[in-house]
C-alpha cells in the first residue's frame, strides 16, 4: 500500500509538467485550430534558461538567497519562452493563416527542428546538470515489508511543483471566463470573422494565447529542471509528444481536460514503471489513448466539434 501511494504522488508530480506544457497545446487549437509542434522545444529552451540563468546568478553574481534567485530566474525564463513563442506566432502561423491547415503545421516543425538543433549546437548534446536545490520532505507513512521498512515521502519539491500547477490551473480558468481577454479568446475561438466585426483584435488574441502557452512551458520546464536535476536539447521532443497525447486524451481545446490528460499520463507511467518493466510505459500510455479515444473521439472532457455550414 505505501510503495502504491508513493507512485501515485510521483505520478501526480510528473502529470503537473505535463499538463502545464499540454495547456499550451490545448489553447492555441481552441483559438486557431492547430497544433503548434514547436511548443514542446519551448519547454525545452525554458529549461536551458533557466539553468543558466541560476548559474549566472549563483555563480558569477553570488546570489545565496534561493527563493530570490528562484523568482528571478523563472521571470526571465517566461520572459524569453514568451518571446519565442510570440515569434512562432509570427512567421509560422499568422502569414498562414489563411492558407490550407497543413501549412503553419510544417512551418511549425520546421521551428521546433531549428530551435533544437541551435540549442544542440550552441549548448552541446551532452547533458547538463543541476544539483539538488531544494531537498528534504515530510514522511507521510511508513510500513514494513519483507525486504524492510518502506516509507512515503513527499518532498518540498513536489509539493511546490503540485501546488503552483494547482494555482496556475485555477488562475488561467479565472483568467478565460473572467476577463476581457478571456472573452475575447472565447469569441475567437467561436468565430473569427465574427469577433473581428465586433470589435476584438483577433491578431493581438492569437499572440498573447501563444504567449501565455509559452510561459506556461517556461515555468514547466523549470520545476523539471529543479526536479530531474538534468537537460539535454532532446527533452523538448519527448516531453512535447507525451503532453500532446495528454492534451487529446483529456479533450483537446479544454483546459481541464489538458490538465486531467497530464495527471493520468503521468500516473499511467509511474504506475507501470513501478509494478512493470519500464521500457513498455509509453507503450501503456498510447495504449490508453487509443482505448478512450475509440470510446469517447473527442476526449475525456472534449466537445463534439460542430461544423459550421
Amino acid at each position: 500500500m505505501e510503495y502504491l501511494i508513493q507512485q501515485l504522488i510521483n505520478g501526480l508530480t510528473l502529470g503537473s509538467i505535463y499538463g502545464l506544457i499540454a495547456i499550451g497545446y490545448t489553447m492555441v487549437y481552441g483559438i486557431i485550430g492547430m497544433i503548434n509542434f514547436a511548443h514542446g522545444d519551448v519547454f525545452m529552451v525554458g529549461s536551458f534558461i533557466a539553468l543558466a540563468v541560476f548559474l549566472i546568478l549563483t555563480s558569477v553574481f553570488g546570489f545565496a538567497f534561493l527563493p530570490l534567485v528562484l523568482l528571478i530566474v523563472l521571470i526571465v525564463s517566461m520572459l524569453f519562452t514568451s518571446a519565442w513563442g510570440w515569434t512562432v506566432e509570427r512567421l509560422a502561423y499568422r502569414p498562414l493563416r489563411g492558407s490550407f491547415r497543413l501549412a503553419p503545421l510544417i512551418t511549425a516543425i520546421g521551428m521546433s527542428i531549428v530551435l533544437q538543433n541551435f540549442v544542440q549546437v550552441t549548448q552541446g548534446a551532452r547533458v547538463k546538470p543541476l544539483p539538488p536545490q531544494i531537498s528534504g520532505g515530510i514522511t507521510l507513512m511508513e510500513g514494513s515489508t519483507e525486504a524492510g521498512t518502506i516509507a512515503v515521502q513527499l518532498s518540498y519539491m513536489q509539493m511546490i511543483i503540485i501546488g503552483l500547477t494547482f494555482v496556475l490551473m485555477v488562475g488561467f480558468s479565472l483568467l478565460i471566463a473572467k476577463t476581457p481577454l478571456g472573452r475575447a479568446q472565447r469569441s475567437c475561438e467561436q468565430d473569427q470573422k465574427m469577433a473581428a466585426l465586433l470589435g476584438v483584435n483577433v491578431d493581438r488574441t492569437i499572440s498573447l494565447t501563444f504567449v501565455m502557452g509559452a510561459a506556461l512551458a517556461a515555468v514547466a520546464g523549470m520545476m523539471f529542471l529543479l526536479l530531474y536535476g538534468v537537460v539535454d536539447f532532446y527533452i523538448g521532443f519527448l516531453a512535447g509528444v507525451k503532453a500532446f497525447t495528454a492534451a487529446v486524451l483529456g479533450g483537446i481545446g479544454s483546459l481541464p481536460g489538458a490538465m486531467l490528460g497530464g495527471l493520468l499520463i503521468g500516473l499511467i507511467e509511474t504506475l507501470w514503471s513501478g509494478y512493470f518493466t519500464v521500457e513498455y510505459k509509453d507503450v501503456a500510455a498510447f495504449s490508453i489513448l487509443a482505448i478512450v479515444l475509440i470510446f469517447m473521439p473527442s476526449g475525456l472532457l472534449g466537445k463534439p466539434e460542430v461544423e459550421k455550414v
